[in-house]
């Protein structure tokens, strides 16, 4: 049997990100449609098979909203989001470990708690009055 590159790439592309997602998932499981399978129950939870393929469409929405925002602007939605009903310091620890530039994560606890986490290199004027 005889593939066309060209084809299969333009489908693929067409898939966005769950597509990408599914070209590694084939090559790591070695092109076992067995493993591939397994790999989608695994992703699916409880709902199987059919949850993994709903979880790569809900990757191409989420990478679309990613690029059109930009993740600054996402990350800082959802934390200002889960912030009405977690607390504040288990968000702050977790943001602390999360795989992301130093910057990022200083933006994203400015956000939830601008008076707790402030540019110390931004010098602070005291008017002191009598």
């Amino acid at each position: 049997m005889e593939f066309d590159l060209d084809e299969i790439g333009k489908k693929l592309a067409g898939l966005g990100l769950p597509g990408i997602i599914l070209i590694i998932m084939t090559a790591s499981a070695a092109g076992s449609n067995a493993a591939v399978a397994g790999i989608l129950t695994g992703l699916g939870g409880p709902f199987g098979i059919l949850g993994g393929i709903g979880l790569l469409g809900l990757l191409g929405v989420l990478g679309d909203v990613v690029g059109g925002y930009g993740i600054e602007a996402v990350l800082k939605f959802v934390y200002k989001e889960r912030s009405k009903t977690e607390s504040l310091i288990s968000l702050l620890e977790e943001i602390k470990d999360l795989p992301i530039k130093d910057e990022l994560k200083t933006s994203l606890k400015n956000h939830l708690s601008p008076e707790i986490y402030s540019d110390p290199a931004e010098p602070r004027v005291v008017e002191i009055v009598e």
